[in-house]
């Protein structure tokens, strides 16, 4: 066996024991939330007491977390849908568009993506209190929409540096409108983009409560605002519930994403198989 050979057994075994130190780091603190959940006891505490489905039961016969639920679905649905077409719009401007400054355009609205979310939440805070939008679902959709969009347009504006202006020419040549040659040509084109921007748009009143801590009242709360109440009320093991409950939503949509990649991958290659057999 030679020397090298013998240099890269430690150095494997290392770069494995550090990665797998990495996941349980990463991992351990949502992994408690699982035994927690289904805790016969009636306080946050572990080693748990026993094991019962009474919190899950809890969860879904509670009107607070319902409404708390239903918020944060319809809320997230109409954050997806705006943000989408802002964005999606948004980055179709800019890589139609030729003038000066395109680079600086993008990074003023990417802001959010870095400016502090509680600097976000205040100052839509305070612009919407001068038009009577805090505490109304309108409010916290607009709100939310804010920090959604840059996600949707860095995401299709990636997907669009690859997409041929030729085709838009050969539409406009034989007769397309711009519309027609949008939704016939361009959209098809950029699908999965749009799709990974409305899946990253969608979840966002289910993980962000700053905003919600800004602008919602009890009856526009979302379930992270709720948590937080239950929180700061009695350590219920709900909580935990509701926490194992957004993880399975957070990896449905994981899956959902991957699926699409992988859906616009095998697009792609069997597009240039097609362009090599021709």
């Amino acid at each position: 066996m030679s020397a090298g050979v013998r240099e890269r057994g430690p150095a494997r075994f290392l770069l494995a024991m550090t990665t797998l130190a990495v996941l349980a780091f990463l991992v351990a603190p949502i992994a408690v939330v699982f035994p927690l959940s289904l805790s016969s006891g009636e306080l946050l505490t572990l080693p748990v007491p026993g094991y019962s489905l009474r919190w899950y039961r809890e969860f879904f016969t509670n009107d607070q977390w319902l409404l708390a639920t239903r918020n944060s679905f319809v809320v997230g649905v109409a954050t997806a849908i705006v943000a989408t077409l802002l964005g999606t719009l948004g980055a179709l401007g800019l890589f139609l568009g030729r003038f000066r400054g395109k680079a600086l355009l993008v990074g003023l609205l990417s802001t959010p993506m870095v400016v502090p979310v509680v600097v976000t939440a205040a100052a839509v805070y305070f612009a919407f209190a001068l038009v009577g939008l805090n505490n109304t679902l309108i409010g916290l959709v607009l709100a939310h929409t804010v920090l959604s969009v840059p996600y949707v347009l860095i995401t299709v504006l990636a997907t669009l540096q690859t997409f041929d202006r030729n085709l838009l020419k050969a539409a406009a040549t034989l007769g397309a409108p711009p519309h027609v040659a949008f939704v016939r040509v361009v959209l098809p084109s950029i699908a999965p983009g749009v799709a990974t921007g409305a899946l990253f748009a969608f979840p966002t009143p289910s993980d962000e409560l700053i905003v919600a801590l800004f602008v919602a009242s009890p009856p526009q709360f979302p379930l992270p605002r709720q948590m937080c109440a239950g929180l700061r009320e009695f350590l219920s093991p709900t909580i935990a519930a509701a926490a194992v409950l957004l993880i399975g939503c957070s990896l449905v949509l994981l899956a959902l994403n991957e699926w699409v990649r992988a859906r616009a991958t095998a697009r792609t290659r069997s597009t240039a198989a097609a362009a090599a057999r021709g």
